[in-house]
């Protein structure tokens, strides 16, 4: 493949990848062990309305959802640190093209150019 990239380029978006790889290993640390139960049974040592129950059980369900985006995000990140170690990174994956840089600074992890997305 041509150089699309160049290595200061790609050492650019190695560091952005990084620092979004740690920012959401964090989050995700910062919401591991807050199980649904841990802060049930602590509401029911207070006379809780029913009602504080179920919002605590939504934002419980909401943080679980969030995780699993993050988790998901996390693997998108390592396999775009992947195709950099590899070579590949900033081309199409479905038609080998370059991904235009505009496309990558907004969304680092891009594996295709924006027309082939709902191919």
């Amino acid at each position: 493949m041509s150089e699309h990239l160049d290595s200061e380029k790609l050492d650019y978006f190695k560091e952005k990848l990084l620092e979004m790889k740690k920012e959401n290993e964090s989050k995700i640390s910062d919401n591991e062990g807050n199980s649904p139960n841990d802060t049930i049974s602590e509401l029911a040592d207070y006379d809780n309305h029913p009602a504080d129950m179920a919002t605590e059980q939504f934002e419980q369900e909401r943080d679980a959802g969030l995780n699993m985006v993050r988790e998901d995000r996390l693997t998108e990140i390592n396999d775009a640190l992947e195709r950099i170690e590899k070579g590949t990174y900033g081309y199409s994956e479905k038609s080998g093209k370059p991904i235009p840089v505009e496309r990558l600074e907004i969304m680092p992890t891009a594996r295709n150019l924006v027309e082939e997305e709902n191919q």
